[in-house]
């Protein structure tokens, strides 16, 4: 398990990828299997047998290129000498090297497939198994290659089930304007209710955004909370009244939702990616066809049952779940890289090796 060099695992404040793969670890452990995973710090609470690339996780670095690729070239260094039956990477460098495995390499593709990132993995052909995390990514990109949609999970036992119906409403998310914080602010004040806005706020983006459009909207109404640890997103999420997503872009998936489904918490979000694959419209929460939809549903959603979020949560996205799914991709995987290939001619120089000749006999060469 290859997994970013951002923070160790599992998270101790933001990290959906992290959250993941700690659960995916743990379930397929408890499964059996025997799990060595690559990443960043000095320690891991997950059941893997941990090798590390870095000594510090390189959060501060987030979003620069370096940390990266160090990181793939130290895993791919490490790899050499080992013998696995498949890698499973998480991180976005790493697939690169896929090709020069001694294992198949399945890839979790974290990110929006519609724009470069769709167009990297397409360019790296039968090299790696990609696998979407919704069937509105995969929809982005049809041509790509997929072995298969698994959502993400969460192990459930991590969270909560203590849901307040009278709390605030709580936005939770990195301060960006996809995730649409201004636009909570605009459904809660029509809608009468408090909102706490939590988010992470790390890269130069997040804090100009952060600056010059949320800080000047903030009232008495609101609650801010940035970069709270994993402790305060847990309490925050127990707390609430609901989870509010306004997002104005395709979500490939959207962790916070079921992590607020698992604490009994419903969630109200606007029709856009994954959100119609993972809450259940009158069940679950709301979803909105528009903006302007979000403050009455915000006023309906005492009608929603937290138990039935938890039940949600546990059955639809449990770990153990995921866990199953991988292991079929993994077998799949396994028996691709073991079929026989036709032997490919391999065209060594850039130049055609015709052009080549003509040049030689102008400039008078003897072969």
């Amino acid at each position: 398990m290859v997994v970013p060099p951002w923070y160790e695992l599992p998270p101790s404040g933001y990290g959906g990828i992290e959250l993941i793969c700690s659960a995916l670890v743990d379930a397929l452990c408890a499964r059996g299997h025997e799990v060595t995973m690559f990443g960043a710090g000095q320690r891991t609470g997950t059941r893997a047998r941990f090798v590390s690339t870095v000594a510090e996780p390189q959060y501060e670095h987030l979003g620069e290129a370096m940390p990266e690729v160090l990181h793939a070239a130290r895993v791919t260094q490490l790899l050499a000498d080992t013998q696995f039956d498949v890698i499973h990477d998480h991180s976005l460098s790493g697939p690169l090297t896929a090709g020069h495995r001694n294992a198949p390499t399945v890839v979790t593709v974290h990110g929006p497939a519609d724009g470069e990132l769709g167009d990297y993995y397409v360019a790296l052909g039968d090299h790696i198994h990609p696998v979407a995390i919704s069937d509105s990514q995969r929809r982005q990109r049809p041509e790509l290659r997929w072995a298969a949609t698994i959502h993400n999970a969460i192990d459930a036992d991590q969270f909560v089930a203590a849901h307040t119906s009278d709390g605030p409403v709580l936005w939770l998310a990195r301060f960006s304007p996809d995730k649409g914080p201004d636009l909570a602010i605009e459904a809660c004040r029509k809608a009468g209710l408090p909102l706490v806005l939590a988010g992470k706020c790390n890269e130069p983006g997040e804090k100009r955004y952060l600056d010059e459009v949320i800080l000047p909207m903030l009232g008495e109404d609101i609650e801010l909370v940035v970069n709270g640890d994993r402790s305060t997103t847990n309490r925050l999420l127990t707390e609430a009244r609901c989870l509010l997503m306004p997002i104005r872009w395709h979500e490939p998936f959207g962790m916070v939702m079921i992590e607020a489904m698992a604490s009994g918490t419903p969630v109200v979000a606007t029709r856009r990616g994954s959100v119609p694959e993972i809450v259940r419209p009158g069940t679950t929460g709301f979803i909105c066809d528009d903006a302007s939809d979000l403050p009455e549903a915000l006023e309906r959603v005492g009608e929603l049952d937290p138990d039935d979020c938890v039940a949600h949560a546990r059955t639809a996205f449990g770990a153990q779940r995921m866990a199953r799914r991988y292991e079929r991709v993994y077998r799949q995987a396994i028996a691709f890289a073991r079929r026989p290939r036709r032997a490919i001619r391999r065209q060594t120089s850039l130049v055609p090796t015709r052009v080549l000749s003509a040049i030689g006999e102008a400039r008078g060469a003897v072969g």
